[in-house]
């Protein structure tokens, strides 16, 4: 007799207890790696209700006081401040970032330097939106200087 038939079958691990502890290793395993969604936030941050405090005929000084220093400035048909921000997340820290969300606040001012419209450019259904009018830009010198914008932000 060999001492393996001499141990009681009550004193064995369970087989059905190994793989309840095998599947609970694999489900902490799974929670751990899940608590490692990270965000990022790219570019410029807005403040809390940073564009309800530019009314329109708003100065130039008085927009740079809200809301900064803009990411870039174009001259439309008068001068438009862009801030630029893009939110990205991992769900698992070696997986790569997802983009989540990209805007460029637009602030277009008048030969006099007043706030004369504001538009929050991002992405619906592929296609450039304001959020604010809730209109697709048409074509023209507006979007000829939107959709190269959108270009850089989705490839970084």
């Amino acid at each position: 007799m060999t001492i393996s038939s001499h141990i009681d079958a009550s004193h064995r691990p369970r087989r059905g207890f190994r793989h309840l502890r095998a599947a609970l290793t694999v489900a902490a395993i799974c929670l751990s790696l899940g608590a490692c969604a990270e965000q990022y936030q790219k570019g410029y941050i807005m403040p809390i209700g940073a564009l309800e405090q530019i009314p329109i005929g708003a100065s130039q000084d008085q927009v740079l006081i809200v809301m900064g220093t803009p990411s870039t400035v174009a001259t439309l048909s008068g001068e438009v401040f862009y801030y630029i921000s893009q939110r990205a997340e991992r769900a698992v820290a070696f997986m790569p970032q997802k983009v989540t969300d990209q805007r460029v606040v637009a602030i277009y001012f008048d030969k006099n330097r007043k706030v004369n419209r504001l538009a929050n450019y991002g992405l619906q259904d592929g296609k450039i939106f304001d959020f604010i009018s809730r209109t697709t830009p048409t074509s023209g010198q507006e979007m000829s200087y939107l959709t190269p914008l959108f270009k850089l932000i989705s490839f970084r």
